[in-house]
């Protein structure tokens, strides 16, 4: 409730519950993607982004004998973020589009990074020099994601220089 809400409440003799403060310990962007598509896409970000599989969950079972379990979510470290893949389904906790979080890396080698994901299967869409921010390239991925590299702009000697 905001504040007021609560002030309001308060004086019109209505009993509040007490807000309990919530501390976030982590952010974790959610990619979805087709369903039984979760292992080609962890297999796609660790050959491309070298992301490191930190943990997984398994479909149970199923009914007839020669179904294997696939993999329905992974957790992955990325570029010191950890980001779940997640099969569009019922129990990906969405029930969102598949492909449609940009995400932005920042490297040192735009054009490398690039040209690793477009040989893995990514599709280049553009890639352009902009001094204000660096150099920018842009893949979508075979899962429909759109990356966006950046590599910062070099400082001037000048911005180096400045008084604050």
């Amino acid at each position: 409730m905001a504040q007021e809400d609560v002030a309001a409440a308060a004086a019109n003799g209505a009993t509040t519950a007490v807000e309990k403060s919530v501390t976030f310990t982590a952010y974790k962007p959610q990619l979805i993607v087709e369903a039984q598509k979760v292992g080609d896409a962890v297999a796609f970000y660790k050959a491309v982004f070298d992301a490191v599989e930190t943990g997984r969950s398994l479909y149970p079972k199923r009914k007839a004998d020669q179904e294997l379990p696939h993999l329905v979510s992974s957790e992955l470290e990325l570029a010191g973020t950890t980001v779940v893949v997640s099969d569009v389904s019922v129990n990906s906790g969405s029930d969102a589009k598949t492909g449609i979080m940009p995400a932005i890396l920042e490297t040192d080698d735009v054009e490398a990074a690039v040209a690793k994901a477009v040989a893995a299967g990514a599709v280049k869409v553009e890639e352009e020099d902009v001094s204000e921010v660096g150099v920018k390239g842009k893949v979508t991925d075979p899962f429909g994601f759109t990356w966006i590299f950046v590599a910062p702009a070099k400082k001037s000697e000048k911005e180096g220089n400045k008084e604050v």
